[in-house]
């Protein structure tokens, strides 16, 4: 045979590995077609005999190889990847190596599941199960006075009374699953819902706060640390699932009940039924129950007593309550833990019991507690759930002995005024508050707010809401003119110099010049107390006089939002300002507490800078100070000129005016006050201020046991036909003043500069004023009293018998009583004087008796 036919054999691979190599002659080039490159035979005599190696040299030369296949992708195809997570994936091409496999997403979530599983169980295993009996106690909040000395030590008496699950009446049981977590005795202890809401909220930066099942609640209770971290979060959650599988259900209701606050410094449930209903827990009702079970809803804004805050009156609270009650009992029957029938029985609300609490604070002791536990809760955030664990050491501004020269003010007229049992359908119910300010920081240094919780009286009248403060209110009004000026000043402040039409039944103009429209469409006329024919006035005399008329219309010249910013500037709270844009907005329709009108009046004496009120210096607990209980910080109100012109128009309104009741008492500081009165003599006020303290005091009448608290009109209390607050509260700020005072240098108002022009209202005559009458005794009296004037107590042994309310009375030495307004004060009561007619009785107060007629409105 041919040497050339014969073949000789090969190595096994040679041949594939020689055809490799000339097929990647070009390495690094695309992938195209090959081109015909000769290559020498491997078969001849010289061939070198392949070995092993040749597939390796392949190996090299695929790793250089052309395409435009990447070094991932040959080794890809070839060696496998040695990482211990193949990720990004080496066997892919492109955005594919991104795509995990299915072995890799599995093993990731297995070994997640793992970590968590052992992480939850290493900490329920590490946390302990809450021991009710542990957070059984209570501490003591001790207050202090101004000067340091205890006041009062509260809390602490009602600590948790722990019962047993038999103990506590299935009605309660129920009531509370019903209301609290339906699914209680089905469930493992915790909401997966809650627990993603409370993540939710933490990642958004909010609360961590979501909803919870009792169980967790019954968790939450026993921390004494309420904050809301997500490291307690999930504590909580731990210990609840740590007891959704290790104890029984009954356990838990009982814990949570016996723990749970309730108001009224109530923990557990035994504590809550003897102070809203003074019996045992045993012994509640089904509608009791279901009351207990409305307030843990949140006993700040459920308890009927009220709360902190402007949403939490006492009577807010108790419509809440209702509502709440009636919707447990409902609940019940939904979830079939009550019978319809059942249900039927409850239509009327449990009666509640008096604050066993409350009454252990005699005297002003539980509202000057009631007033700094506010201040504390509003500084620090603490809830009244958090305040009642005690704990806490709290220095108050109070200064004992101008507290009790304020009590001895009070109850020394109240004395002498009234007579509940031989006018009992005049003199029951009437209510006194008070407070006082210092004037440089804003301090409450003393107040009152009724005869004593310990005397069933609860409200606290030196912070409550509602009584309108008449014409106390004109002072801003006043101040917004000189600050805004009018539509006749072209937006210059005006001058208390500026003349105002003060005629009874006066038409007011809108801003556009128009009349305003009573009900019926007519042109409204706005009343003053008096129909003496004033004229055209200054606004110092009107405020000098109390004339209703030339405010009337002033707001509306300045504006009514204009007057709102510099009453809200001075301390008043929004929310007590009459929201109408109508006349009698400016005749004192708003309602602040007598605490916020001390305090704004201060702003006038601090010429024009404000002091936010304050009653708490300093708070401790656990031996470190609490932040944030230093003086407020003092802003600008308004320009001081202008509130030394207000002060100024309020010196003439004491001297002169409607508030000389407090110099005829002897008191001769300097000092600035308005009187005010409302409609149907419901409330009076005197609101006055020297350089150094300021202080309102506010009298009405109200039944404190009624569901809706309105207040009664005055008329006849005390024996005398009306009331103002030149009466009785001139007198009580009198009295008090002089004690708080004594021994204290005199100071001086500032001088006030002459700021303003000289703007009148439409229709003044000029050049010159028009004529009005200042009342004195050579001008003859418009009309005469039809009777003679008669004393409202009659003389004893012929000693002097003016009391301290009979703004006009002038001691008769010889025996008598003359009730005349011989000194042609304002408002007089027949006598020589030009100022209008008086009352026919004689009797003290402000005459013409509360003719409002066409306007709802104020007085002095």
């Amino acid at each position: 045979m041919s040497e050339h036919r014969r073949k000789p054999p090969q190595p096994e691979g040679a041949g594939r590995a020689a055809a490799r190599r000339a097929a990647q002659q070009r390495p690094g080039r695309g992938a195209g077609p090959a081109r015909d490159v000769p290559t020498a035979s491997p078969s001849g005599p010289y061939a070198e005999p392949p070995g092993h190696g040749g597939r390796a040299d392949a190996r090299r030369a695929a790793t250089r190889g052309s395409g435009g296949r990447g070094r991932g992708a040959a080794a890809g195809a070839g060696r496998p990847d040695k990482r211990l997570i193949n990720y990004p994936r080496s066997d892919k091409d492109g955005w594919q190596r991104f795509v995990p496999s299915w072995k890799l997403v599995c093993g990731t979530a297995l070994g997640f599941f793992a970590v968590v599983t052992a992480g939850a169980g290493i900490g329920i295993a590490s946390v302990n199960t809450p021991d009710p009996n542990k957070a059984a106690q209570a501490q003591n909040n001790v207050f202090y006075w101004a000067d340091g000395t205890e006041m009062v030590a509260t809390g602490g008496s009602m600590n948790r009374q722990i019962v047993p699950i038999d103990k506590i009446p299935k009605s309660m049981q129920n009531a509370v699953i019903a209301a609290e977590n339906e699914s209680f005795e089905t469930d493992k202890g915790v909401d997966p819902m809650g627990v993603a809401r409370a993540v939710w909220n933490m990642a958004k930066g909010g609360s961590t706060q979501g909803g919870s099942t009792i169980t967790q609640q019954y968790v939450k209770n026993t921390y004494l640390d309420s904050g809301q971290t997500l490291k307690r979060k999930v504590t909580e959650l731990f210990i609840s699932i740590k007891l959704g599988v290790s104890e029984e259900k009954d356990t838990i209701l009982a814990g949570y009940l016996n723990t749970a606050y309730y108001g009224r410094d109530a923990y557990g449930i035994q504590a809550a039924a003897r102070a809203y209903f003074g019996k045992d827990c045993k012994d509640l009702t089904p509608s009791e129950s279901a009351f207990l079970a409305s307030v843990l809803k949140g006993p700040n804004l459920y308890n009927p007593d009220g709360g902190v805050g402007t949403a939490a009156t006492p009577e807010k609270n108790t419509e809440r309550a209702k509502e709440r009650w009636a919707w447990v009992l409902d609940r019940e029957v939904v979830v079939g833990r009550m019978q319809k029938a059942e249900r039927d029985q409850f239509t009327e609300f449990p009666k509640i019991v008096d604050s066993e609490q409350a009454r252990s604070l005699s005297g002003q002791t539980g509202y000057l507690v009631d007033t700094a536990k506010k201040y504390v809760m509003k500084v620090t955030g603490l809830t009244a759930e958090e305040m009642a664990r005690g704990g806490y050491q709290i220095k108050t501004t109070f200064q004992k002995p101008k507290v009790d020269a304020l009590v001895k003010a009070v109850e020394d007229t109240r004395n002498n005024f009234l007579d509940e049992k031989a006018r009992p359908e005049y003199d029951t119910f009437v209510q006194f508050g008070a407070a006082s300010v210092d004037v440089k920081s804003g301090a409450i240094v003393a107040l009152y707010g009724g005869p004593g919780m310990d005397k069933k009286y609860f409200s606290n009248n030196a912070d409550t809401l509602g009584v309108p403060v008449g014409s106390t209110w004109k002072p801003y009004v006043l101040a917004a003119a000189m600050q805004y000026g009018t539509q006749n000043s072209h937006s210059q402040g005006i001058s208390a110099d500026s003349k105002y039409n003060a005629n009874d039944l006066t038409v007011i103009n809108n801003r556009d010049g128009k009349p305003l429209r009573d009900a019926s469409g007519k042109p409204f006329k706005q009343k003053n107390e008096s129909t003496y024919p004033y004229g055209y006035v200054t606004l110092n005399e009107a405020m000098e006089k109390s004339i209703n008329v030339p405010f009337a219309q002033l707001v509306f010249d300045v504006g009514h939002n204009k007057v709102r910013e510099v009453a809200e500037a001075t301390g008043i709270l929004k929310d007590s300002m009459n929201p109408n844009n109508d006349a009698s907005f400016a005749l004192g329709t708003s309602t602040p507490s007598a605490i916020r009108m001390a305090d704004s009046y201060a702003t006038f004496a601090a010429s024009g800078t404000h002091h936010d009120p304050f009653s708490v210096t300093s708070v401790e607990k656990d031996g470190k100070e609490l932040p944030g209980f230093g003086a407020p910080k003092d802003q600008r109100a308004m320009d001081d000129a202008i509130a030394d012109n207000v002060t100024k128009v309020l010196e003439n309104v004491v001297d002169n005016g409607t508030g000389t009741k407090v110099r005829k008492l002897g008191f001769t500081r300097p000092a600035a006050g308005k009187t005010g009165t409302t409609d149907q003599n419901k409330s009076a006020w005197f609101v006055g201020y020297t350089p150094e303290l300021s202080t309102s005091v506010a009298l009405f009448r109200t039944d404190p046991n009624s569901a809706d608290k309105k207040l009664i009109s005055m008329n006849g209390v005390g024996g005398v036909d009306s009331i103002h607050g030149g009466d009785i509260p001139a007198a009580i700020w009198t009295e008090y003043m002089k004690e708080a005072l004594k021994g204290a240098p005199v100071k001086d108002f500032p001088e006030a500069e002459k700021i303003g022009v000289t703007a009148d209202a439409s229709g003044a005559p000029t050049p010159s004023p028009s004529f009005s009458p200042s009342p004195s005794a050579s001008m003859p009296s418009p009309s005469a009293s039809s009777s003679p004037p008669v004393s409202p107590s009659p003389s004893k042994g012929g000693k002097p018998t003016c009391k301290p309310w009979e703004l006009y009375c002038i001691p008769d030495t010889s025996g008598g009583t003359n009730s005349g307004n011989t000194n042609g004060g304002p408002g007089g009561t027949g006598g020589p004087s030009g100022s209008p007619s008086g009352t026919p009785t004689g009797k003290p107060g402000r005459p013409g008796g509360t003719s409002w007629g066409t306007s709802m409105g104020t007085s002095g």
